[in-house]
């Protein structure tokens, strides 16, 4: 059975939809979709398996611009954030990246209202196999997804990601290569003219990391060579005293990365760790 609430900000040129089904959300605004939140988990036959992330992000236009188990990498998922190791006292015990000895459990989504935005409020358990045949649940996650109202240029969508340690001694980090690779991701549909510009300039990919700006924005014809150039603009606040940021950045057949925090694994403390994300998507002209 497919539920439908409605949420009319203040504002009478903001009007907000949640469509809530057994899947998931989806969010609108004036009757077109922005965003639809996978809460229940999904897998490609048996393998892969992932709940908690962003797919289908539509265009202002639209169109789907976002992958969910693509042939040539199944394991990504529109947007969502994880890592390749997760150590526990010292040793691997999961691979969240290929979602390997570990699963994401959606405990409850909520959706609050404000002046011209929406938010949805989500609470994920990573559970993962800290020894033969039992899972345990190591990171609790608390995350908001805030959809402000959108014009016919642009709409903004910030990422509010807080994770913390349910045990002891845990500690994440990116793939334990040159590379990095690890944290925030966006799989998306790659147009044949996609551009890559921070800070003004034209970034040229390359097979490792790229030292840039904090804010990337990914140009191209996404939704067809016949209607004017679109894109994602994706921005990062500083995490912790990091204050360079890397990339990791693909013309085609893979996602785009936030790196953070590298090769080298950090401590998740029971405090926790918050990371901070916002995208614009937009359209030119």
């Amino acid at each position: 059975m497919v539920l439908v609430f409605c949420i009319v900000a203040n504002d009478a040129s903001a009007q907000f939809t949640t469509i809530k089904s057994s899947e998931g959300i989806e969010i609108q605004e004036h009757g077109k979709k922005v965003l639809f939140y996978q809460s229940k988990p999904q897998s490609l036959n048996g393998k892969y398996e992932r709940a908690g992330y962003i797919h289908p992000l539509y265009s202002l236009r639209g169109n789907g611009l976002t992958e969910d188990f693509p042939e040539d990498h199944p394991y990504h998922h529109g947007i969502f954030w994880t890592w390749h190791q997760i150590i526990l006292n010292n040793k691997p015990i999961a691979d969240g990246w290929v979602s390997d000895s570990i699963s994401w459990q959606v405990q409850d989504v909520k959706m609050k209202k404000g002046k011209e935005k929406v938010s949805l409020l989500s609470a994920v358990i990573w559970n993962a196999q800290t020894e033969p045949g039992k899972r345990t649940g190591i990171i609790k996650e608390n995350t908001i997804i805030t959809v402000y109202a959108g014009t016919n240029k642009k709409r903004i969508i910030d990422f509010d990601i807080q994770l913390y340690a349910l045990v002891d001694s845990l500690r994440i980090g990116g793939s334990d290569d040159v590379k990095g690779y690890g944290g925030f991701c966006l799989r998306l549909k790659l147009p044949d003219d996609i551009e890559f510009v921070s800070n003004d300039t034209l970034i040229t990919p390359r097979e490792i990391a790229i030292t840039a700006g904090r804010r990337m924005d990914f140009r191209g014809s996404f939704d067809g060579s016949q209607f004017p150039k679109s894109g994602v603009m994706l921005s990062t606040q500083p995490i912790g005293n990091d204050r360079q940021q890397t990339w990791i950045l693909r013309r085609q057949g893979s996602m785009q990365n936030i790196v953070y925090p590298g090769r080298k694994p950090v401590l998740l403390s029971k405090k926790g760790m918050r990371m901070r994300y916002r995208m614009v998507v937009h359209e030119e002209g």
